[in-house]
């Protein structure tokens, strides 16, 4: 969907008069890295829960830090797709929408606080003062 409209676009941007005449080796690399880009773009939401579910960060902390992601995706997708904003935008937006998918889903992998029970300590004689 994205890449007819950014192929579009730049075929549009040149002059007129001049006839657009595409380098297989260039156009082949363009695709190349539009693929990667969008490849990675749906690597956000299987990243967020693994951060969740290691125990790097919690789903309220990145819910926190919302503003900051979707500053970084629009970054991010600056560097990787063409110097356009609409290209820009067809890759930022998906990434944002992914990253809360991956939020909504990482509430399911919050690790389990480890419960540590007073009958079972290594140490019985430290639990209980006095005895």
């Amino acid at each position: 969907m994205v890449f007819p409209i950014i192929f579009a676009f730049l075929t549009a941007a040149a002059p007129e008069g001049v006839s657009v005449m595409t380098d297989i080796a260039k156009y082949l690399d363009f695709v190349l890295a539009l693929f990667f880009a969008f490849g990675i773009c749906f690597e956000v939401p299987i990243f967020t829960i693994v951060l969740v579910w290691t125990g790097v960060t919690t789903p309220a902390d990145l819910a926190e830090k919302r503003p900051y992601v979707i500053v970084g995706v629009f970054v991010i997708a600056m560097f990787l797709t063409p110097p356009d904003a609409i290209s820009q935008t067809l890759l930022a937006v998906p990434m944002w929408m992914l990253f809360e998918l991956g939020l909504l889903f990482s509430k399911l992998f919050v690790p389990k606080p480890d419960r540590v029970d007073e009958e079972n300590s290594i140490l019985p004689h430290l639990d209980k003062p006095g005895e």
